[in-house]
């Protein structure tokens, strides 16, 4: 199935649980804070599903990664001087 059948089939059953809560409503009432829950969970689905449905109708553009240039010159040996040997310490000390 491609992505709108998909979402077009959860369309179907997210309206299907609408109406079987409105038939719970009427049985138990809407005051409780269970149904009130249940009822905003599903207003959130309902939410979430038209989000989809907006990502899916718009395709992101493929992402290029930014290209870094690496110079082949050496680097400076200033940068090095203060570093300690990985491991090692510092050229001054003793390794622990």
């Amino acid at each position: 199935m491609s992505v709108h059948d998909e979402l077009t089939s959860v369309q179907r059953s997210l309206d299907e649980l609408f109406r079987s809560l409105g038939r719970l409503e009427k049985q138990l009432g809407t005051g409780g804070l269970e149904m009130r829950r249940v009822r905003a969970d599903a207003n959130h689905l309902r939410e979430s599903v038209a989000l989809l449905r907006d990502a899916a109708a718009t395709p992101a553009a493929p992402k290029r990664a930014d290209l870094v240039t690496i110079s082949d010159a050496p680097y400076d040996p200033a940068l090095w001087v203060d570093s300690d040997d990985e491991g090692l310490g510092a050229r001054d000390r003793r390794a622990p």
